[in-house]
């Protein structure tokens, strides 16, 4: 009928799971071998060819900063590649403002560009999406997109390098 009060150690034991917990979650991350694609380059070669911010977004899984990317304004026809091997990835006749900051399209020009994997960094769980070959972060995949496909292809901008038709 009575409950008795909790201790000191079961509060200091909870509170460690608790913390535990929260390390794991956010511990998680995207576990891409981005060494195992068929475009292969060392580190040193990525970060010449890249820049610092390139870099860390496509071989460290990094996110461009919300509404940074000229890209989000992109209005002309063409093909968005690939920034680290050139792989042509989406087209502007499938991009759209989904008003969150970063460019996204409904689909790519073709399912076998994209890779997936598990992403369950920063407490969340999504689905990481990255080139196929080169093996660079793109972004995320999210199922709130318009029809036809009610997918949300959210890419950073510096992922990508516009080619205007």
């Amino acid at each position: 009928m009575f409950e008795k009060p909790a201790t000191r150690r079961a509060i200091i034991g909870a509170s460690a799971l608790g913390l535990a917990g929260t390390a794991l979650a956010f511990a998680g991350g995207t576990k891409v071998n981005r060494d195992s694609f068929p475009v292969k380059k060392s580190e040193a070669q990525w970060k010449k060819e890249l820049g610092a911010d390139r870099f860390r977004i496509l071989r460290k899984a990094g996110t461009e900063r919300a509404f940074s990317s000229p890209l989000n304004k992109e209005k002309r026809a063409g093909l968005y590649h690939c920034a680290g091997c050139n792989q042509t990835l989406f087209s502007s006749a499938d991009k759209y403002d989904s008003g969150t900051g970063w460019p996204a399209f409904t689909k790519p020009v073709a399912a076998s560009r994209i890779g997936t994997a598990k992403d369950t960094s920063l407490g969340m769980v999504r689905v990481e999406e990255h080139c196929s070959r080169c093996g660079g972060h793109l972004g995320h995949i999210f199922n709130d997109g318009p029809p036809p496909t009610g997918k949300r292809h959210c890419i950073n901008g510096l992922a990508l390098r516009f080619r205007p038709a």
